[in-house]
Formats: C-alpha cells, sequence, structure tokens
C-alpha cells in the first residue's frame, strides 16, 4: 500500500510541475480516497501565451499501462517542467482523465484503481 501512496505522490508532483511550466501561480490539487479508487483533482491557471503547452494533457488520455507503472513509476516529477514524456507517464499511471480548460484555466480530475 505504501507503494501506491508514492506513486499518488508521484502523480502530484509531475502535475505541480507542469502547472509551473506554463506559468501557474495558483494551484489547487486534492487526493480523495473513495473504496479502491482515488480521485486527484488539480486546478491552475497559466499564462495565456502558453495555451499551446496545454496540448500536452492529452497525454493524460494515454491508456493505463500496470507493467510500465510497476517499473518506472518512480521517474514521475523527476523531469524537466511540463515534459510531455512525463505526462505519458502518469497517463499510464490512471485509469481515466478528465480535463477542462476554460480562459486562463485549467481543470484536470484523474481516477487511479488502488492495489489490495
Amino acid at each position: 500500500m505504501f507503494d501506491e501512496q508514492r506513486k499518488t505522490a508521484k502523480v502530484v508532483a509531475e502535475l505541480t510541475m507542469f502547472f509551473l511550466s506554463v506559468g501557474a501561480d495558483k494551484i489547487d490539487f486534492s487526493v480523495e480516497k473513495k473504496g479502491n479508487q482515488e480521485v486527484i483533482t488539480f486546478r491552475g491557471n497559466y499564462l495565456p501565451e502558453e495555451k499551446g503547452q496545454l496540448q500536452a494533457l492529452k497525454a493524460l488520455n494515454e491508456q493505463k499501462n500496470d507493467g510500465i507503472e510497476d517499473i518506472y513509476w518512480e521517474l514521475a516529477g523527476s523531469g524537466n517542467y511540463g515534459e510531455t514524456s512525463e505526462l505519458l507517464l502518469v497517463g499510464m499511471m490512471v485509469d481515466k482523465a478528465e480535463t477542462v480548460i476554460e480562459d486562463g484555466f485549467v481543470s484536470l480530475t484523474l481516477y487511479r484503481e488502488m492495489e489490495n
């Protein structure tokens, strides 16, 4: 179970790095456990000139890959600000991602099924 908590911390770290890379100066997040599922929510602003970088969030919709997650999860949050490859890794660590881009703000909801 401790590894599951560390994986969640890595996801949060990677998303925080991404938001900072697009100029966020206000980032809110929460982690909520619901039975065997974790729901990670993020909301942050971005600089208008960085709006194009938000396309990288599509990587969060990668199909979950337990094999990749088991081997590489520790690398999440360790790269340069906002690297798409790191977001791809996060995408492989979550079961579902919902992204809403509004004028000046991004809201993310990520769902992770926890191992028993």
